[in-house]
């Protein structure tokens, strides 16, 4: 019995806490685990909101953004050399973990926010909402400027011109051809957000050498010496799960929901390590 905890203990901290304590990045076994708690997640956010009577739109979407970039330059605060975060408590901004951190502040003040609005002080919650992120976004990224000097200024500019220029390409493309699905605002929204993530991973990694924690890009950038491949990539994977949302899922409301709540986390997906990644590079992290 002793040998068999002792294997599993042994398991448990190759594949899940060595990575989070040395921040190692991911493996196979870490990266499927996660990929099953999303999953269970976001039903169980999907649950949590019909609860709270809330309706997943383009506009809700937008307004949870700030908390986005709230997540990850909270992030970049553990990553800054000045040591502002210590053990234990670092590991708790360290993905996954910081992720269910962030979750859990965005609920209260989405909880807040709607209380605000049933108390008659506000019409709508949504600029409540959103101005709580934000103003967690203004507090990370001034404490980072007071620790940290900016490096590479040009950073920012390349990554957000870049994903705006191949967006704006795929747009063109996609109206060429009367495509209403990749014309879609929030559909170019979520192409957006992963195009900023490619373009700071093609960065970081071809002209400032960083490297790559995901398993997949990782090989990919490996088997073909350039991190350029996660354009097509990111490409490839946006096609295909857009077109499938937006063809097979229902036109009930519920359905509907879901669908919407599926492209608000594959857009926090592409934006979360977009920000985080050209935080980092710009201040030399």
């Amino acid at each position: 019995m002793s040998y068999l905890i002792e294997k599993i203990s042994q398991f448990i901290n190759t594949y899940y806490l060595d990575p989070i304590r040395g921040d190692e990045g991911y493996n196979l076994v870490n990266t499927f685990t996660w990929a099953v708690i999303l999953g269970i997640c976001i039903f169980g956010i999907f649950r949590l909101l019909e609860k709270l009577e809330v309706k997943i739109t383009p506009r809700f979407i937008l307004s949870i953004l700030p908390f986005v970039l709230a997540g990850s330059s909270l992030r970049v605060l553990e990553d800054s050399p000045a040591g502002i975060f210590h053990p234990p408590f670092s590991y708790l901004l360290i993905t996954p973990n910081i992720y269910f951190l962030v979750f859990g502040i965005t609920v209260v003040c989405l909880w807040l926010s709607i209380r605000i609005q049933k108390a008659g002080l506000v019409k709508d919650y949504h600029p409540v909402f959103a101005g709580f992120g934000l103003a967690w976004f203004l507090l990370n990224l001034g404490t980072l400027l007071y620790f940290e000097n900016i490096v590479v200024a040009y950073i920012p500019v390349f990554v957000i011109g870049a994903g705006i220029g191949l967006t704006f390409i795929f747009y063109l493309i996609a109206l060429h051809f009367k495509s209403s699905i990749f014309t879609d605002p929030l559909n170019l929204s979520i192409l957006l957000a992963h195009m900023l993530d490619a373009s700071s991973t093609y960065i970081g990694i071809d002209k400032l050498g960083y490297f790559e924690k995901h398993v997949l890009p990782s090989y990919l950038i490996k088997l073909t010496d350039t991190a350029l491949v996660m354009y097509p990539l990111k490409i490839v994977i946006f096609v295909g799960v857009l077109y499938a949302l937006d063809t097979q899922f229902e036109k009930d409301e519920e359905s509907t929901n879901l669908k919407m709540l599926i492209k608000m986390v594959i857009l926090i997906l592409g934006l979360s390590p977009a920000t985080r990644n050209t935080i980092r590079m710009m201040l030399g992290i």
